[in-house]
């Protein structure tokens, strides 16, 4: 099943804790009111995103697997979520993931079973740090 690897990095505004989203996004600058903003500086928008991983996460029911690490600190959290049909993948620097059912061309995955505010504190820590490389992993997993 496809796979896209998203490379980001930390940053000081770091605050994680929106309750329902979570964000990756390719701007640099972030400030205290993004507080679903989980890394910056990605090489990668939704839009940037595969189309073999796009074709699979607008399957029915499909599962998607999000894997968030600081590999210097050997630090990682997993968010399970799914797909939908809607799914457009449009926005050009931002790739969100959230709780809801909510879908627009920011949003690559929803009913997941975590947000920013969910995530361990302890990588939330490693986050803020401006030079803590990043990766994101979304997998496309078959429909339970």
């Amino acid at each position: 099943m496809p796979v896209e690897v998203v490379r980001a990095r930390g940053h000081p505004n770091v605050r994680a804790t929106h309750p329902i989203t979570l964000e990756i996004t390719r701007e640099t600058h972030l400030t205290p009111r993004g507080d679903c903003i989980i890394a910056v500086g990605a090489d990668k928008g939704a839009r940037d995103l595969s189309e073999a991983f796009k074709r699979a996460a607008r399957r029915e029911g499909a599962r998607i697997i999000i894997t968030i690490e600081v590999p210097s600190k050997g630090l990682r959290a997993t968010v399970e979520a799914r797909g939908h049909p809607a799914l457009s993948f449009e926005h050009p620097t931002d790739i969100v993931v959230r709780k809801s059912d909510y879908v627009c061309g920011r949003t690559v995955a929803i009913k997941a079973d975590k947000a920013a505010r969910d995530l361990p504190r302890e990588l939330i820590e490693a986050l803020r740090d401006p030079r803590a490389q990043v990766l994101v992993r979304l997998e496309v997993k078959e429909p339970d």
